[in-house]
């Protein structure tokens, strides 16, 4: 496997210094930034796997950089925060990150969602090309024969349905509004008026949640959208 290389961003020079360590220990390449700015200087002179991006920050801060990053890269973002409100951890989602872990945090957890956020973004075409699955619990999807299944038991979707449902588990973990599940689907542009999502998510909802109401296959992050 080559060698990655982490970029992490950080006002607390401490924090910069603790994590690294734990970071070259399990053999990653690492360069850090005390702020947004200098980061995005070094995005642009070196290729970069993976970033860890303090939210709080003098001058631009971490969601600000994220969704500045986001227009030219699509390497794996984990934030750090100290805010730990549920509405900053969806706003920092929204905004592009992969995944979010608030302060104090445990550096081991950190390595841990390193090494997974590198697994998923670098699985390799043959590897994804090998199974038709689409896996979450015991929700299972062949892309290939259009086939859902939840705890062994087949499930009928339509085909918008079906688009929908794959589209989520493709992206686990990352939030979908309303209009970019749409326009992936659809194919179209939409309206703000059109409540067709919601209704499609409720009625898969209804055939693969054991409640619709407590779905753990799909969920609504309140404001922003939905995720698998």
């Amino acid at each position: 496997m080559p060698e990655r290389t982490i970029l992490m961003v950080d006002d607390e020079v401490e924090i910069r210094n603790l994590t690294s360590i734990y970071l070259k220990n399990e053999g990653y390449q690492v360069v850090d930034a005390p702020d947004a700015v200098s980061a995005m200087d070094i995005l642009k002179k070196q290729k970069i796997d993976l970033i860890i991006l303090d939210v709080m920050m003098p001058g631009m801060n971490g969601i600000e950089a994220c969704l500045k990053i986001r227009e030219e890269y699509n390497m794996p973002i984990i934030f750090l925060s100290a805010k730990t409100e549920d509405m900053d951890k969806i706003h920092g989602l929204a905004s592009g990150a992969e995944d979010y872990i608030t302060k104090p945090f445990n550096p081991l957890e950190l390595m841990a969602r390193v090494k997974s956020q590198l697994r998923r973004y670098y699985m390799t075409p043959e590897k994804v090309a090998s199974s038709p699955f689409l896996e979450k619990g015991d929700l299972k999807v062949n892309e290939k024969t259009n086939e859902v299944f939840v705890r062994d038991r087949e499930v009928r979707l339509t085909p918008k349905e079906f688009q929908i449902l794959s589209l989520l588990l493709r992206h686990q973990g990352q939030v979908f509004s309303i209009q970019k599940v749409y326009e992936a689907v659809w194919k179209e542009p939409f309206y703000k008026s059109d409540n067709t999502i919601m209704v499609h998510m409720t009625k898969i909802r209804d055939k693969i949640e054991e409640n619709p109401k407590k779905p753990i296959y799909i969920q609504t992050v309140w404001g922003v959208g939905y995720k698998a």
